[in-house]
């Protein structure tokens, strides 16, 4: 999937240029070359090189400074050093100030086929372990998509359909539905399914570091950019970049983002270099996308080169077969993580569940699962297990299971409500146990005009 490696040679002996470009263009790289200092520098920061040949005995610019200026611009970017044996004591010094290796002249071509892929793969197991860090960093636990019902095969038969192809898909949803399970779904039986997968939570991102995140930036850029960072497309190279809410963004990334997708390149905060990235784009939302490019929020050509393959994931209230499913799949999870020995749920406590129309969808019901888990005082899940203490005692106002019928609206009110006074307003802790994000418990509030003080 990977674009063909580009190599850059500043040398000023054009003897020495000519057989290495030759060398490396029989290779299969795509090989430029620059006989000064200078000409080499604007060259790399003008394109994406994978890799650089350097003499340090430059006419003009010298070649240790060219070195030390390709670190700042690009320090992932392998640097290798053609020496005579006379300078050899100046080559270990360029070591020292990043470069990767030296090649004393002469050398045979097989000698520069073996370093040169020795940088190369180097520089991605470089990449590879960035990504994995990020992965540690920002680890997200999912779970195999569980669902018999019609509605959630006719999900995965669209996701088995498209997951081969590159074209892009707009996953919708309400918050909850799973929608980062599906993306890595994607992923997962793509033929991208050996490189990355990045997630980039568009509805977490300060608006201000936003650009910075997805592009990178060069060391000195703006205050407090004190080292060069290599931005999400990059660490998504050959692989796949999913945007989880991307209703989120600004019209200033969005105009951004729709050039990357026509150009498939980005250009660091504070560099003028375009770097080629070859990334496949996942985009997932809870709002009306159409609606919100009606309303002039959200730009049209953004919204037609996202929703390419359109996927739309049912809430759990039109999914109610897979309760069943679910519960046995988190009770057995989390009986593991509680080393607990939960043998399974009550008929009345599942039909309850059933019964229910979980705003917060799949979040919601696993939370509970996993309350019921640690309060279960027994070997098996009862009714007063699947609702916080203090509110057990008054099960009926959120599981419909008999008359008098309430509304779902005036239902989720009064539970936002409980919940909230339970935990003293404290939204974060309301939102993770309700199932949803602060963005949406907000919303809600809102809508129901919730008195925040009498909470």
């Amino acid at each position: 999937m990977m674009e063909k490696a580009q190599i850059l040679i500043i040398d000023d002996e054009e003897a020495i240029r000519d057989a290495m470009s030759q060398v490396l263009t029989r290779e299969g790289y795509e090989v430029k070359e620059a006989r000064e200092g200078r000409e080499g520098l604007e060259l790399f920061q003008k394109e994406n090189f994978h890799l650089v040949f350097l003499d340090l005995k430059l006419p003009g610019m010298k070649g240790m400074d060219v070195l030390s200026r390709m670190k700042e611009v690009s320090p992932e970017t392998p640097v290798i050093i053609i020496t005579g044996y006379s300078s050899i004591e100046s080559a270990v010094e360029a070591m020292r100030r990043g470069a990767y290796d030296y090649m004393p002249k002469p050398f045979t071509p097989d000698e520069l086929r073996m370093i040169t892929r020795r940088a190369l793969e180097n520089r991605r197991l470089l990449y590879e372990n960035m990504y994995l860090r990020h992965e540690l960093e920002n680890k997200i636990e999912f779970e195999l998509v569980i669902g018999q019902s019609p509605a959630m095969q006719k999900v995965l038969d669209i996701v088995r359909r498209v997951a081969p192809t590159e074209s892009t898909v707009l996953i919708t949803g309400e918050s909850g539905t799973g929608k980062e399970l599906i993306a890595r779904e994607i992923h997962r039986h793509s033929r991208r399914r050996q490189a990355p997968f990045v997630v980039v939570d568009c509805g977490a991102l300060v608006e201000t570091l936003f650009e910075s995140e997805l592009f990178g930036h060069v060391k000195g850029s703006f205050t407090g950019a004190h080292e060069t960072k290599h931005g999400r497309f990059e660490v998504a190279d050959g692989g796949t970049i999913f945007f989880d809410e991307i209703s989120n963004i600004g019209p200033n990334i969005q105009a951004k983002l729709l050039r990357v997708i026509q150009e498939r390149e980005i250009t660091r905060i504070g560099s003028n270099r375009p770097i080629k990235v070859d990334v496949r784009i996942l985009a997932a939302t809870n709002e009306n996308l159409a609606e919100l490019v009606r309303r002039g929020k959200f730009r049209e050509d953004l919204f037609y080169r996202l929703n390419v393959v359109p996927l739309h994931l049912p809430p759990l209230r039109e999914r109610k077969e897979d309760i069943p499913l679910l519960v046995d799949h988190f009770l057995q999870k989390y009986n593991r993580r509680a080393k607990k020995a939960i043998k399974g749920i009550t008929p009345r406590a599942l039909k309850s569940l059933i019964e229910y129309d979980w705003p917060g969808n799949i979040r919601e019901l696993e939370n509970t699962i996993e309350r019921a888990v640690v309060l279960a005082r027994g070997e098996t899940v009862d009714l007063e297990d699947l609702v916080p203490h203090r509110i057990s005692a008054r099960p009926t106002s959120f599981f419909p299971w008999g008359p008098p019928f309430r509304s779902l609206a005036e239902m989720e009110k009064e539970y936002i409500k409980t919940v909230l006074k339970e935990y003293k307003g404290n939204k974060s802790t309301v939102a993770k146990i309700l199932g949803i994000d602060r963005k949406t418990l907000w919303a809600k509030i809102k809508k129901y005009k919730i008195d925040l003080n009498s909470t």
